[in-house]
């Protein structure tokens, strides 16, 4: 338990010193858009835009993965519960309303990471924008004071993994 302590201190630091950085209020407008990239009912409009094209085995990897990513994301997110920031820091109000009420981890990056890694497989000369984004999407959800930076990273493992099953699975 002590280490998960060390974790909490080390997250809330570090949140801190990201929500104190000067330009703040551009910082949150760009967040908010990038957010927005990367909610659940695009991937739904990618998948049926590659089955369209002619592409179904994508469309199978990206429904198989997204499933199992999600899945598992609801489980660790009932496990662990951990608040969000806005619910154990005192005198911090996030910039936006979360879907629900748990942090850990973040279902936005999560799902941001798994596009990443499929979108770079079937593109990889756009590897490194398909990344960029990703990343940019757990920083946005960090600056919109919804996430701390350890829910961002856990997404991002849990989504990587995911769209690595499912390429071993289906591909």
């Amino acid at each position: 338990m002590n280490i998960l302590n060390s974790i909490h201190n080390m997250d809330v630091t570090t949140f801190y010193w990201l929500m104190a950085r000067k330009r703040r209020q551009l910082l949150t407008r760009v967040s908010r858009i990038v957010s927005i990239s990367a909610d659940g009912p695009l991937y739904v409009l990618l998948g049926l835009s590659f089955w369209a094209l002619g592409y179904p085995t994508w469309t199978l990897i990206i429904a198989v993965g997204f499933a199992l990513e999600r899945l598992l994301y609801l489980v660790l997110k009932r496990s662990f519960k951990r608040n969000r920031p806005a619910d154990i820091l005192d005198d911090f109000t996030s910039f936006i309303r979360p879907s629900d009420q748990f942090s850990f981890p973040s279902g936005h990056t999560s799902g941001a990471f798994f596009m990443a890694y499929c979108l770079s497989e079937w593109f990889p000369e756009f590897y490194v924008s398909f990344y960029s984004w990703s990343v940019m999407v757990g920083m946005s959800r960090i600056f919109l004071g919804v996430h701390f930076p350890t829910d961002t990273a856990m997404g991002a493992l849990l989504g990587t993994s995911c769209a690595m099953f499912a390429f071993e699975v289906f591909a």
